[in-house]
């Protein structure tokens, strides 16, 4: 999606298998990172109503490059490793630009 300075937005959508029981905790960890990375534009999380299926979310940023820099961050990393204490598994990502789109 081009921004109104002209930036092809880019980022990831990715699926959180969550540990039974582990819903609450996994959010609260979630809600205490509120360091928001160098061109981070937007992020979502959302929990379907089927409690079956995968946590999904959407992270934004104004380029390729501020997603890959905010990738290589020491905190995130470290909010990785904290965030697998309640998943099964690690998170089904899917990166690239965004086509289209609008929050309104």
């Amino acid at each position: 999606m081009v921004t109104e300075k002209g930036v092809i937005m880019y980022g990831t959508i990715f699926n959180l298998k969550v540990r039974e029981g582990h819903q609450k905790q996994l959010l609260e960890e979630i809600k205490l990172e509120n360091n928001h990375p160098k061109g981070m534009l937007a992020w979502f999380l959302m929990t379907p109503d089927d409690k079956t299926l995968d946590w999904i979310g959407v992270a934004v940023f104004e380029s390729k490059k501020a997603h890959i820099n905010n990738s290589n961050r020491p905190e995130q990393n470290e909010l990785f490793n904290k965030m697998m204490q309640h998943l099964e598994e690690e998170p089904k990502w899917t990166d690239g630009e965004y086509s289209i789109g609008e929050v309104i």
